[in-house]
């Protein structure tokens, strides 16, 4: 009489997963979980026990659904990040940004793809996949290290970085994401690939996006604010048109061939510069931020259920790859990219530390498997987990602290 869908078990148990992850610290703790770790830790403990599951979600045989998950999670967050920002004038306000993405970006990607090749024993093209794949640090995952709400104030360096690092860098990894998946289809490397991807993928697409994402953001911000004036959206709980402009500036941007991911961003960014001490700013922040950790939290809970099946392809070159890149690889890139920025002492050393990994390394890494036939798709899956598992875990358990104390320090 009674069946059980497999459907309502995946509900129940995720629902169950997500509760018990922000419900359990506070027994522990009276500041605000990082349940990051948590919800991955539940999602394997509960769906291990459920005949099934895990192979049901396995990111190998249906990369796909990761994909679409992972990318509108990364929307939504990365429009967030923008709408954050209070300020971007100032001296040399965001010079160590900008040394963070065209010093340690780079040397991440090509210090990945060397540890991936030789420990990893990877193709050239799956290595560089990888060290594209990874090098984003995460806009949806780093809420304990990134600036707070709209005109909350108390921006420090720190965090002001760490914020439009992450704002930038998932979107300017994709053209390195696409120059692993041209290696693998080619098969080759040639000068005529190359300057076709330096035109295309290099220029072309970052522009695109940057145009994009400032159009929508201005058209946007006059229709929540200006037009009509004495009717303004603004005046109501329209987030959702807010929402429905991320995502136009999304759709178009890619239609166009653009990046739509640095669309998001600028969009956010674009539209916060308009009445920018209005109070819809920290609503819309706030439905926005919502949205983001619902959809994480459910992508880091299928993350831990789908663990036993990826578990098999992780060995100790794919565990050094991980542990390289936390503990070695973005610390010692980040530290030199900031040199002579003025950021010295802690504050230079959380920076460079604070790398945190996450969802958009899912986006990429499924983004390439349901393009391409991947050579060494498992252990590249095995890293992207056992590597956001670990950033989850450290990461997620000490910024709060380490922020609040860089932020004191001089220098």
């Amino acid at each position: 009489m009674f069946g059980f869908s497999s459907y309502h078990v995946l509900l129940a148990a995720s629902g169950l997963a997500i509760i018990v992850s922000y419900w359990w610290p506070r027994f522990i703790s009276g500041r605000e979980p990082a349940a990051s770790a948590l919800l991955v830790l539940t999602g394997y403990a509960v769906f291990s026990l459920i005949p099934g599951m895990p192979t049901a979600i396995d990111p190998l045989g249906a990369p796909r659904i990761w994909e679409v998950s992972a990318e509108l999670c990364v929307i939504i967050g990365l429009f967030g990040t923008g709408l954050r920002i209070d300020r971007l004038t100032g001296r040399d306000l965001l010079k160590p940004t900008f040394r963070l993405l065209a010093i340690a970006m780079p040397l991440t990607i090509a210090a990945l793809a060397l540890v991936g090749w030789q420990a990893g024993g990877m193709t050239l093209a799956g290595a560089l996949l990888l060290g594209a794949v990874l090098s984003p640090t995460d806009p949806v995952l780093a809420g304990d290290v990134q600036v707070g709400r709209p005109n909350e104030g108390g921006e420090n360096t720190v965090r002001l970085t760490l914020t439009t690092e992450a704002g930038l860098n998932d979107g300017l990894a994709f053209p390195f994401v696409h120059l692993g998946v041209l290696i693998a289809t080619t098969g080759a490397v040639t000068a005529g690939l190359m300057g076709e991807w330096v035109a295309r993928d290099l220029v072309y697409r970052v522009i695109v996006g940057a145009l994009g994402g400032a159009t929508i953001g201005w058209l946007l911000g006059k229709l929540l604010f200006a037009w009509p004036r004495a009717n303004a959206l603004c005046t109501t709980q329209a987030g959702v048109v807010a929402f429905a402009g991320v995502i136009l500036a999304y759709g178009m941007t890619e239609l166009a061939e653009g990046y739509g991911f640095i669309a998001a961003f600028v969009a956010g960014l674009v539209l916060r510069r308009q009445e920018s001490e209005h109070e819809f700013h920290a609503r819309l922040h706030d439905f926005s931020e919502s949205l983001e950790h619902t959809l994480t939290a459910i992508i880091l809970v299928a993350l831990g259920a789908a663990l036993p099946t990826l578990w098999p392809y992780l060995g100790w070159p794919e565990a050094i790859i991980g542990l390289s890149l936390i503990f070695v690889i973005r610390p010692a890139t980040a530290w030199l990219a900031l040199a002579g920025t003025g950021v010295s002492g802690r504050p230079r050393a959380v920076i460079a530390f604070y790398g945190v990994r996450g969802i958009g390394s899912i986006y990429y890494l499924a983004y390439a498997g349901h393009h391409v036939e991947l050579v060494n798709e498992g252990e590249l899956w095995a890293i992207i987990a056992f590597t956001i598992v670990l950033s989850t875990v450290l990461h997620g358990l000490t910024a709060g602290i380490a922020v609040e104390q860089a932020a004191r320090a001089p220098g």
